[in-house]
């Protein structure tokens, strides 16, 4: 694939709208991308199985694995003025959400701008103006005037989605991409690009790029794609948060234009320490930049993939500044070495390496 069609592919995937539980305009998305270089399926979940075309039978599978799923929010109810009453779906800071630009999906799958309503400081006292309301205190609004114009002339109510609006950028100088849902939109894209990689190339093991919904309110999609695949081996392609904004330089492990990140641990995940340093010597004999991290806090699909059947698991992160927030950084040349650093590994394996990373 050539670079402006990555460039294009990683835009487009940051602007489709898919938070939990409403993944369909990603998944399809994916799907078309995707199509010409796999065995497509979808399940009732809307989980997405994409097998390399050359697999055959009898041979370890390694599963690669993303989330079609961002942050974003479902309405609770109608205010009688008119207002949404919202709940966040997935891990949404307060002092991130007020004045946030939406786009909400209404009943006849239309969708509907709108702001996270905000009182102008005119009309704020002290208290207020120190302080961001609780989320359940918050409100969207649409331009209506009433409950009955939200629900009947706007056909919003309760169980319809909520997506952040943001378009992506790409700035060609600095190499860098500015939009939203990156978590996980670049690990899909590197999915689709490790296949174009291996198009029409044997490796010694089968492959197959799940896509996984529902991550961000409990891996719960990766559960399900990890019994379906049976994997003999994991390789997760997650977007991860960079801390080199606000951590001291002798304890940043995740950067800009550091290369991808290798995942020693989280809250969730520790990974096979033999299949990592495998990883980590492949990427130091190809001269690919990555760093390593030890994290307190955080968990993703490695843990649930892993918990499953305890094929040996890994997690190779592209960084991304300012996650599950509006508005997130992301560099091209990270990127393209998680793409890099995961097609290595899928043709340096054999059967037997595989088999070390479970012997002791």
């Amino acid at each position: 694939m050539k670079k402006e069609q990555e460039i294009q592919m990683l835009k487009d995937f940051s602007d489709a709208n898919s938070t939990s539980g409403f993944e369909e305009d990603f998944v399809k998305l994916f799907t078309q991308t995707v199509k010409g270089l796999a065995d497509v399926k979808v399940d009732g979940m809307l989980n997405v199985y994409a097998a390399k075309k050359e697999n055959k039978r009898d041979r370890p599978v390694i599963q690669l694995d993303a989330h079609s799923d961002a942050v974003g929010f479902i309405t609770q109810a109608v205010r009688p003025n008119g207002m949404i009453k919202f709940v966040p779906l997935g891990g949404w800071v307060k002092y991130n959400i007020p004045a946030l630009r939406v786009k909400i999906k209404n009943r006849d799958g239309e969708y509907i701008s709108g702001v996270v309503a905000t009182k102008p400081p005119h009309f704020m006292t002290e208290a207020e103006r120190n302080n961001v309301p609780d989320v359940s205190e918050m409100s969207i609004d649409v331009g209506s005037s009433s409950r009955d114009e939200t629900i009947n002339d706007y056909k919003i109510d309760t169980g319809c989605p909520i997506f952040v609006d943001v378009k992506c950028e790409y700035n060609e100088k600095n190499g860098l991409f500015f939009g939203k849902d990156f978590d996980d939109r670049f690990g899909a894209a590197a999915m689709v690009d490790v296949l174009d990689n291996l198009k029409g190339e044997e490796t010694n093991l089968n492959v197959v790029a799940a896509l996984s919904s529902q991550e961000e309110v409990g891996l719960r999609g990766a559960y399900v794609t990890a019994r379906a695949v049976k994997p003999d081996l994991a390789i997760v392609l997650e977007s991860c948060p960079a801390d080199d904004t606000f951590t001291d330089s002798w304890l940043s492990q995740t950067g800009l234009k550091r290369g991808p990140m290798l995942r020693d641990m989280d809250t969730s995940f520790l990974p096979n320490p033999k299949f990592q340093q495998y990883a980590c010597d492949l990427a130091d004999k190809n001269h690919l930049p990555y760093t390593r991290s030890v994290r307190t806090g955080g968990g993703q699909d490695g843990a649930a993939i892993y918990y499953e059947n305890g094929a040996p698991t890994i997690v190779i992160g592209i960084p991304v500044r300012y996650e599950h927030s509006p508005y997130c950084f992301s560099a091209y040349q990270d990127f393209k070495a998680a793409v890099d650093l995961t097609v290595a590994i899928i043709r340096d394996l054999t059967t037997e390496k595989l088999a070390s990373f479970s012997k002791f």
